[in-house]
């Protein structure tokens, strides 16, 4: 990834808060020198590895945990993500020199592809995964709800993942390169627009953090 001082982002924590709230990695492999890119949502969880270890699953079908990739994988996460108008920024009206731009968070991680061919894993896998997302619902659902033989059929069609972070890098490109009036007015036209994933890069903006 393109790095740039005053975009880095290298707590491990705030990263971590993204992965979380912005579960579904693009994973890219490559295998015998084609790159491949699945869509699956991860968990990240303590580990061994300084960054923690991703955990998911994919189907039994998806042939990427029978292609062993070459070197490490890299999951991608993206964060809120806006375009940003110049008509925005004060120093518009000052000199003139300004461009549109666009903002966002993303984190990069990079790791071994490890397989998980274990049923058990896998039920305690889809347990913490669903107790994640069905937080916070009124009535959550729960692995139990369903009958233990389709459970035990479901199991059977997926095999799990689990990629220990090696490297983790963040990104957190939120004007901060931009003198404090243009940020001011970047977080109140942003909040102006509304939508949800401007108001979170709003929050950004203004260095309100983990998103």
């Amino acid at each position: 990834m393109y790095e740039v001082a005053a975009f880095r982002e290298t707590r491990i924590a705030v990263m971590h808060a993204l992965i979380r709230a912005h579960p579904l990695a693009t994973l890219v492999s490559v295998s015998a020198g084609t790159p491949e890119a699945n869509h699956i949502p991860l968990l990240i969880e303590d580990g061994p590895a300084p960054g923690g270890i991703l955990r998911g699953h994919v189907a039994r079908a998806n042939p990427l945990w029978r292609q062993p990739p070459d070197g490490e994988v890299l999951a991608v996460f993206q964060g809120p993500q806006a375009y940003v108008t110049p008509s925005w920024y004060p120093s518009k009206g000052d000199h003139g020199k300004v461009v549109p731009t666009w903002n966002y968070a993303v984190v990069h991680v990079r790791g071994p592809l490890v397989v998980r061919d274990d049923r058990e894993w896998l039920r305690g896998l889809v347990s913490r995964l669903t107790d994640v997302r069905e937080s916070g619902l009124s009535p959550p659902w729960g692995v139990g709800d369903a009958p233990a033989d389709y459970i035990d059929r479901m199991l059977a069609a997926i095999v799990g993942i689990e990629i220990p972070v090696r490297s983790i890098e963040g990104k957190w490109k939120v004007s901060q390169n931009r003198a404090q009036a243009d940020r001011d007015g970047v977080a109140a036209g942003l909040r102006r627009r509304g939508d949800a994933e401007s108001l979170q890069m709003a929050d950004l903006v203004d260095g309100e953090r983990p998103v």
